[in-house]
């Protein structure tokens, strides 16, 4: 066998095969996302493998803004599903919807994806499950989008520890909005499971104006993954306000930016 003829067999085999995983808080999305609003965001996420989203609207509009992203996908040349959660039930803070979207020829959906109410009273916006399948292998996302700081989200992640007793064969990932850096002692109990963050020392939140360049405010955004199972294999935040001539006019897509990780498995 040459190396040539080696080399595509050891690729397509999976050696260098990867999810392309996608966490955004789209402020509010819904109704008040405009065409060429929903076209940039479509632009900017078409060409990776499953996107979860936060905030999206509870009411009406939201769950339909999923809908016109997903049919603007269909049209980039790939097939894509979606799925958005009911409205959260947390009665202190505002309810929202979460949602995935991804690509079926790339991971598989497993059974019904469901909010986890079991802290419902703890938690206000409960995490949105889904569970998946790339090439026979399984993995659980864990959507969140936690309270703001001045409201301390430490308070309700300190509830998430019990997740890894009451899902000890699910392959979790958690990833979403935490409002908290990954630094935070609210996650040393993940860390004595095993659990990394893909990012460290990463702003992922928007300033409402640039100063001396700096346009990136808190670290909220993160993905954190088992690394007994999953390797990383790249992670990146997305400054996709760059594109835009002002932070003003970037900010009504987000006010967060999109973070990435591509991983396998161990």
């Amino acid at each position: 066998m040459n190396k040539i003829l080696f080399l595509v067999l050891l690729i397509s085999g999976g050696l260098y095969a990867q999810v392309k995983l996608v966490s955004w808080n789209l402020e509010n999305l819904g109704s008040s996302k405009s065409e060429s609003e929903i076209t940039f965001i479509v632009s900017t996420l078409k060409d990776y493998d499953i996107v979860a989203i936060q905030e999206v609207v509870a009411g009406d509009g939201g769950a339909q803004a999923v809908a016109k992203l997903a049919d603007e996908l269909n049209r980039t040349g790939a097939k894509w599903d979606y799925v958005v959660s009911n409205p959260t039930s947390g009665s202190s803070y505002k309810t929202e919807r979460y949602a995935y979207l991804w690509k079926p020829s790339k991971v598989k959906l497993k059974g019904k994806p469901w909010l986890e109410t079991k802290y419902n009273q703890e938690i206000d916006r409960e995490p949105y499950f889904a569970m998946f399948e790339y090439e026979g292998k399984e993995f659980t996302l864990v959507n969140f989008h936690a309270i703001t700081k001045k409201m301390q989200p430490e308070t309700e992640i300190k509830y998430f520890k019990y997740f890894f007793d009451e899902y000890p064969k699910l392959n979790l990932i958690f990833l979403g909005d935490f409002n908290c850096p990954q630094s935070h002692s609210v996650f040393n109990p993940w860390r004595k499971n095993n659990y990394i963050p893909a990012f460290v020392n990463q702003k992922t939140s928007l300033k409402k104006e640039c100063k001396k360049g700096e346009c990136l405010a808190s670290e909220f955004d993160n993905i954190w993954f088992n690394s007994k199972i999953i390797k990383v294999l790249e992670s990146k935040a997305i400054p996709f306000y760059l594109e835009f001539e002002s932070l003003e006019k970037a900010r009504t897509i987000s006010d967060h930016i999109p973070i990435v990780v591509k991983f396998n498995f161990i």
